[in-house]
């Protein structure tokens, strides 16, 4: 009698499900492979990436790019994410997502909608983000594959990456984050210090969501989770406040 196969595949964590969305979140670039509308082929190139709302990857591309006519004619697709680090490069934290894509016209109130989270995720996405070619593409996530690093690797689906996207709450974000990055900058540097452990210096909110904010100072974007998800738009200034105010009674006892 054979003996069973083992499988590699751990049993899906609140921890694996928070890697995975700190992977998402804090990507601002990512490999994008496509299949060749001509061949069939596989393809796979370098995108900027950053996410809508509720977590799905939102993409930036060129209608003179090849992987644009190949979306447009089949939009399956598979998005690699994860930065490198010293040592081995497989030792590092990947997800590779499948997903479908969905290529948003310029007039569609969704792209206007994701060009504001986009560019406060890459503000050098500026300069070519009005050029007439380019449409921004959400990626529906169907499933993915986390590697967390040696032994620990996890299939997860849809509803592991996204979070919730009531539409009241991602419309509260923009008058939000520009509140904070205007008249209470230095909430952002507690932020990244206190709950982010990462060194003070001229840090920026981008993105304020259901389960969290991301911070950025040049090229180091961090994610930082909420206690608990908010549900409502009142609760977006009310956890920002109490956060703030941990961070400084923190500060003080130290």
């Amino acid at each position: 009698m054979m003996a069973e196969e083992k499988s590699v595949l751990q049993p899906t964590s609140d921890e694996a499900r928070r890697l995975a969305k700190t992977l998402l979140r804090s990507a601002r670039y990512g490999a994008l492979a496509t299949l060749d509308p001509q061949t069939g082929a596989p393809q796979v190139t370098r995108v900027g990436v950053s996410t809508d709302f509720d977590g799905a990857p939102v993409l930036l591309i060129s209608g003179l790019a090849a992987h644009f006519p190949a979306l447009k004619a089949d939009g399956r697709c598979s998005l690699l994410l994860g930065e490198t680090g010293k040592g081995d490069p497989l030792a590092h934290p990947r997800i590779s997502i499948a997903a479908e894509a969905k290529i948003l016209e310029r007039d569609d109130p969704d792209s206007q909608r994701i060009a504001a989270r986009y560019l406060a995720h890459q503000p050098k996405a500026k300069l070519y983000a009005e050029l007439g070619d380019f449409r921004f593409v959400r990626l529906e996530p169907r499933s993915a594959s986390l590697n967390g690093g040696f032994g620990k690797a996890f299939a997860l689906t849809a509803e592991d990456l996204l979070s919730n996207g009531d539409p009241a709450l991602a419309a509260a974000e923009g008058n939000a984050v520009e509140h904070m990055n205007e008249d209470h900058f230095e909430a952002v540097d507690l932020y990244a210090r206190h709950y982010a452990k990462a060194p003070s210096g001229k840090w920026v909110l981008t993105g304020i969501d259901a389960e969290g904010i991301d911070i950025a100072h040049g090229d180091d974007v961090r994610r930082i989770f909420f206690e608990k998800p908010i549900t409502v738009p009142q609760d977006m200034h009310m956890v920002l406040v109490q956060m703030a105010r941990a961070a400084r009674v923190a500060f003080m006892e130290v």
